[in-house]
């Protein structure tokens, strides 16, 4: 294993993308070495489920900004088939925490920055990227707004750097003008590849939202190699694709059950676009 594990070292390509600062690992040729090189090394299934979260919980609270957030949940509606953004994920709180962690090393720059956050479930991320000065609009479907705009009221009160709005989104529908006029200069997300039908809409939703300077943050649990394998597969011939190692991770918001990707629009794809 050792040998395989030093082969796959030395052909990693690190590079630079978008506005991000820190480098990635290029993610390119078959995604299939990518599956097996995150199931084989991070080994997912071994480490714990829910390290940062507690599903069961009306409340997650979390240090993040100089403040405590208080995250409200409803347990309830998971009984619901689909339903999966009323309770947190490990992968929001790294993606948030990620956030927080790159802006103070100085890999990010978020202040004034317009975010858009797609599948924002019960809100942590987008509150996160407005605590660090981002203009942020948190996206989600019609009947998860209520618990998204409670969260955003009680968690961004009194001096905040940014900003917040709330807005409907439903995958591969035409986009408000708000969201991409003028085009973001981030779009965030977790936990937003779940399902191969959900990932055809999540594309077209990204590259009418997307410019060539439009930075991808994305965070995900390692649940379905077949879903990933298959969203890489397709977005890679429209998005050049880096996975962020965890060395630039919040130290004490890692976990081998998650994986952080940065994407940018190639820039053909942008002439084809317009």
């Amino acid at each position: 294993m050792a040998g395989e594990e030093e082969v796959a070292e030395a052909e990693d390509v690190m590079v630079k993308l978008g506005s991000y600062r820190g480098t990635v690992r290029l993610v390119s040729g078959d995604p299939t070495e990518e599956i097996m090189l995150l199931w084989g090394i991070q080994q997912p299934t071994l480490s714990k489920h829910n390290a940062f979260v507690c599903q069961s919980s009306l409340q997650l609270h979390l240090d993040a900004c100089g403040r405590s957030l208080s995250i409200l949940q409803s347990p309830s509606s998971m009984s619901s088939p689909g339903v999966t953004g009323a309770v947190m994920w490990d992968s929001g709180v790294v993606l948030g925490k990620f956030l927080e962690h790159a802006v103070e090393s100085g890999m990010i720059l978020l202040q004034g920055k317009k975010v858009v956050e797609l599948g924002s479930g019960c809100g942590l991320v987008g509150c996160i990227a407005s605590l660090l000065g981002a203009q942020v609009i948190l996206t989600d479907l019609p009947d998860r707004l209520r618990l998204l705009k409670k969260n955003v009221e009680a968690n961004l009160y009194g001096d905040v750097k940014g900003s917040a709005t709330v807005n409907e989104l439903i995958w591969g529908d035409n986009l408000d003008p708000e969201m991409s006029e003028p085009l973001p200069g981030y779009v965030l997300g977790s936990d937003v590849i779940y399902s191969e039908e959900a990932v055809t809409d999540l594309l077209t939703t990204l590259l009418e939202l997307c410019g060539t300077q439009t930075t991808i943050i994305f965070a995900g649990e390692l649940r379905n190699d077949a879903v990933l394998e298959y969203f890489l597969e397709t977005a890679m011939k429209l998005f050049i694709i880096g996975r962020v190692d965890q060395s630039q991770w919040h130290p004490d918001y890692c976990s081998p059950r998650v994986v952080i990707y940065v994407l940018v629009k190639k820039q053909n794809r942008e002439n084809e676009d317009h």
